[in-house]
Formats: C-alpha cells, structure tokens, sequence
C-alpha cells in the first residue's frame, strides 16, 4: 500500500505539472503596438491582436511578436562614388514601420538586412548621378529619391518606409581642405565687400552731412542778411519819416549834405575822390543861408546905379 500510494502521488505530481504546461502554452498575452503570427501544425493560421488569446497546445504554435511602432535603423557608412568620381562616405537613418505582420513574416527573411542592401544600392545610383557639389547641397532631393525606392520596394514586404535621412556625407580629405580653402577665401572676399560698402556708406553719409550744413549754412546766411536789409530798410524808414516830420528847409539838408563829404574820403585805400556836382548848390544853399542871416542883422545897402558899359 505504501508503494501504491507513492506511485500514485508521484503520477498525479506528473499530471499536475503537465497541466500546468499545457496550459502556459495555452495562454497567450499579447502587449499593446505587437502582433504575433500563429501557426497550426506547421502552416499559417492567424495573426495575434494584442490582448488575451488562447492557443491549442502541440498543434498551435506561436512565432516572435513583431514590434508594430515605427523603428529607427541607422546603417555604417557606405563609399559611394560621385559623377566626377570621387569617393565620399555617407552615413543613412532609415524611419521604416510593419504595417502587415504577415508579409514581414513570410515574406522576406531579415527585413532588417534587406532594406540596408536595398538603401545602399539605392543610395550608390542616385550619387552616382550627381557631382560632389550637388551631392552635397541636394540632400533632400536624395532623401525623397531614396524614400520613394525603399517604400515602393518594401511595400511587399509589410513595411512602409516613412523618412530616409543622409546623417553624414564625408568627402576625401584632400577635397576637404580645398574645400576649407575655398570657403576661407569666400569669406575673405565677403568680409572685404562688406568693409568696401562700410566705408562707401560712411563717405556718402560724410559727403551729404557737409551738403546738408552747407545749405543750411547758406540758408542761414541769406536769413540774415534778409533780416539784416529789413531791418537797415524799416531804419532807413523811421528816418525818412522823422525827417518829414521835422520839415527840414534846404538849409539844413545842404549843412547836412556838407557834414557827409568827408567820411567820402575815409579809409586808407582812398587815394582819389571826386568831389559831387552837388557840392555848388549845397555851397549856395548855406551862402543863402548865411546871406539871409546878414540882411536880416543888417540894413540892406543902397542900390547903386548901374554903371555904364564900358564896351559901348
């Protein structure tokens, strides 16, 4: 009895060990953005959602879940070679994502490979098309050249291709210190225009600095003057309206007159005057003046008789 019931503890041990391994390979979780492929006895059955599923122990079995996200694979640089046959290396990152878990499975062994094989031939017929310069400058015409290849390649395969990026096109080094040249003497030369314009622009802003204070100094100048004469003219003005007033008599604009002749001859350069014809009549003004003076303290002489002529 004690046999028996040892040989039947270890039977139902056995048994209970095996039910719990059919039943983990029963049970199935599938995380969230994964897929799996089942197959039934060999062959294709279903594609696996995430979630909770059940699977038939020895017949159903479950192949690696297959990462549904958008993945990001970044390939060793590659020598190309450019029209002007230069040899540059160029770094790619391709953004590719499983779109049918089935054809990724069945369709293609290493989708990873294969799209690196597929980006690096690819890669080499578009450089090759192109000289170093536009290699260099056309970077996003390569990328959307390159993206429509893999995309319409790999479309079979379950996977779409989203981005394609050239993270580093590395020239030779002896291009690269031409290169380095040839920027520094670009620079060089702009540097040396830009100072030129610098200097152009000071000058024209000196230039038309001195123009704007010469016409405002000339402005100036003919404000004052123009004040100057208004003011000589309502002087002038006033005089000729106080003389007016006062009612001179020719006597006194004769004296005047008399009184003027000398600052004619002032200053040093004045070697020659000439004397105005006016001088007789204010000459005779103040001889009437002073003939009138004479008869009005005197008692006018008689009148003699005219003496004959003596021509006749």
């Amino acid at each position: 009895m004690n046999s028996d019931g040892f040989g039947l503890t270890i039977v139902l041990v056995v048994l209970a060990i095996f039910v719990i391994v059919v039943l983990l390979r029963s049970v199935r979780i599938v995380p969230q953005a994964r897929a799996g492929i089942v197959e039934r006895l060999g062959k294709y059955n279903r594609t696996l959602n995430p979630g909770l599923t059940i699977l038939i122990p020895f017949v159903d079995r479950l192949l690696p879940l297959l990462d549904l996200r958008e993945q990001v694979v970044s390939f060793p640089p590659q020598p190309v070679i450019t029209e002007d046959n230069l040899v540059v290396s160029i770094d790619t990152v391709v953004y590719f994502q499983i779109t049918e878990p089935r054809a990724a499975t069945y369709e293609i062994a290493n989708y990873i490979q294969a799209v690196e094989q597929l980006t690096t031939t690819t890669l080499r017929n578009v450089v090759g098309g192109l000289n170093l310069e536009e290699a260099l400058t056309s970077r996003d015409q390569i990328n959307g050249q390159l993206r429509g290849v893999l995309d319409e390649a790999t479309g079979k395969w379950g996977i779409r291709v989203s981005r394609v990026e050239l993270k580093a096109i590395d020239p030779p080094l002896s291009i690269q210190d031409s290169m380095e040249k040839q920027m520094r003497a670009e620079r060089d030369r702009r540097a040396a225009i830009l100072t030129a314009e610098g200097t152009k622009q000071s000058d024209i802003l000196t230039a038309e600095g001195e123009r704007q204070a010469a016409i405002l100094k000339a402005e100036g100048d003919a404000q004052a003057a123009i004040l100057r004469a208004d003011g000589e003219s309502q002087a002038i003005q006033k005089v000729f309206d106080a003389i007016h007033a006062g009612r001179p008599d020719h006597e006194l604009l004769a004296y005047q007159y008399l009184q003027t002749l000398p600052k004619l001859a002032e200053g040093t350069s004045n070697t020659l005057w000439v004397i105005p014809s006016e001088l007789t009549e204010a000459l005779k003004g103040i001889g009437g003046a002073l003939g009138g003076n004479g008869s009005s303290s005197k008692p006018a002489a008689p009148e003699s008789p005219s003496a004959p002529d003596s021509n006749l």
